[in-house]
């Protein structure tokens, strides 16, 4: 439904009468696909990569202190 929307085959209005939801629900949920939209194209691999660094990281952490707890 939001997709259609996005690409201009369906109105808000018409989503809303067909699905029974409030149109501001609707524009929510469009407002929060373009967000995310955008936020995908402004991530460079660098960025991804680094996150993902920080993920193994505190992975590591967590680890480590998984086996001094489980020594003790």
């Amino acid at each position: 439904m939001v997709t259609e929307i996005i690409l201009g085959k369906a109105t808000v209005p018409e989503a809303s009468r067909s699905f029974d939801l409030s149109p501001s629900e609707i524009e929510s949920w469009v407002d929060d696909v373009r967000r995310g939209m955008e936020n995908s194209l402004q991530a460079n691999p660098l960025d991804i990569h680094a996150q993902y660094e920080k993920q193994l990281r505190d992975l590591q952490e967590a680890y480590g202190e998984a086996m001094l707890e489980l020594r003790i």
